[in-house]
């Protein structure tokens, strides 16, 4: 098991961000549609990312994996069981339900793990696909789902749900008809899967919208080579550092629109922002303002962002809240933030955070992969050392995460316990 240490830095500098691991994991599971050997550049070399790759291997793919390219090919895959010894570790894995099924016609995949932020239930993926004509049976643990072939229909999520989406957009893809999906996500990673396929054949419309229509075809598709678009949420997590450090810092390789929703609320907090065609520059400002947010769906703001403003907002003159209506468990850093000597209180779906307090270090635990970056940015700030423990869950999804910090004035170590 791994720790981090943390001093009290100055940070400057540039960072590059990376490719984005909910955008690539979807992709990985879109290959499974292909019939040709796909190559895939900027894909980040995350734990999440090899684990999907281990899961792809198992069930039989060739794959190669160097210098963020991937090349794979799912022609070979001759099993069709995702076990429980992969999936248990990361909920992403339910992805290659509706490939797996749209092109063997018979699966079954380990009901999921991962974060523990929620029961984040795959009901409405199952309803989906039972109603495309899955005969879906739960047992031991699997979701066992069969059909003589999927037919399109109308589907309706009752609530949103980004993963839902993109498994039946890919189920959709080998379906016999049209598939309609109305309450669809529309988050960037959404679209890029929707644009990948459109690019390479598939009859896609209302792409970026709530209502997506797919028509289905009978042959697997070839697809040309791509590259994953950047992390939004590394490159928030990277401004939110700026923030809290007050300091100049850039971060390169984005695309602005993505993470406007972010700036905008970090501009609410007095910050400024120097802007260009693919990078951001935030620069420190005289008093850090205090700001309410609500999580909500894209393009509404990120729950994935909302641990990293709370560390933020620690140091805002003023008091700060933080509604969360997406997931009921995702305010378990707040007893970490505390332990550093942050005053946050919580009301059920609301935090209330105190600013002006000097963060001290402390032993903490990581509890979650976002929570996570969140005592990292107040380990930069916190005086003294500051120490995490289960690191883990940050190296699901933040590529280099020491070296980029290094590189922009952290002292940070990465150390066995």
């Amino acid at each position: 098991m791994k720790l981090l240490k943390i001093k009290n830095s100055k940070i400057s500098g540039k960072v590059k961000i990376s490719g984005a691991k909910n955008a690539a994991l979807p992709l990985i599971a879109m290959t499974i549609l292909a019939k040709n050997e796909i190559v895939i550049n900027n894909i980040p070399n995350v734990a999440d990312i090899n684990t999907m790759l281990k899961l792809l291997k198992l069930l039989g793919s060739e794959i190669e994996f160097q210098n963020n390219t991937l090349k794979i090919n799912t022609n070979s895959i001759n099993s069709t069981t995702a076990t429980y010894d992969i999936v248990k570790t990361m909920r992403a894995s339910i992805l290659t339900l509706g490939p797996l099924l749209a092109r063997f016609k018979e699966c079954k995949v380990s009901l999921p793990g991962g974060c523990a932020i929620g029961l984040r239930p795959v009901d409405l993926h199952i309803k989906a696909l039972e109603k495309m004509g899955a005969e879906i049976l739960i047992e031991n643990g699997y979701i066992h789902a069969k059909c003589h072939e999927l037919v399109g229909c109308e589907i309706i999520f009752d609530k949103i749900t980004v993963t839902g989406t993109e498994n039946i957009i890919m189920a959709a893809v080998l379906a016999k008809g049209e598939t309609k999906i109305l309450n669809a996500a529309k988050e960037p990673e959404v679209v890029q899967l929707c644009e990948i396929l459109k690019e390479n054949g598939v009859k896609i419309e209302g792409i970026g919208t709530s209502t997506l229509s797919i028509q289905g075809q009978t042959d697997l598709i070839e697809i040309k080579p791509f590259s994953v678009i950047p992390d939004r949420i590394e490159a928030g997590t990277y401004l939110c550092a700026g923030a809290i450090a007050n300091s100049k810092l850039t971060i390169t390789n984005i695309i602005p629109t993505h993470i406007e929703n972010i700036i905008s609320k970090l501009e609410e907090m007095n910050f400024s922002f120097e802007k260009n065609k693919n990078s951001v520059t935030i620069l420190p400002t005289d008093e850090i303002k205090p700001v309410n947010i609500v999580t909500n769906e894209h393009p509404g703001f990120p729950t994935d962002m909302q641990a990293q403003f709370m560390a933020v907002a620690t140091q805002a003159n003023g008091v700060s809240t933080i509604e969360e209506r997406l997931f009921e468990n995702r305010f378990m850093h707040v007893a970490e933030l505390n332990r550093l000597g942050a005053d946050i209180k919580i009301n059920g779906k609301v935090a209330t955070i105190y600013g002006n307090k000097q963060l001290v270090g402390a032993d903490v635990m990581a509890t979650d992969l976002r929570a996570s970056s969140a005592l990292v940015l107040a380990g930069i700030i916190a005086s003294g050392q500051t120490t995490i423990h289960r690191v883990y869950h940050l190296f699901r999804g933040y590529e280099n995460l020491t070296e980029k910090l290094k590189n922009i004035g952290v002292d940070i170590l990465l150390e066995e316990e």
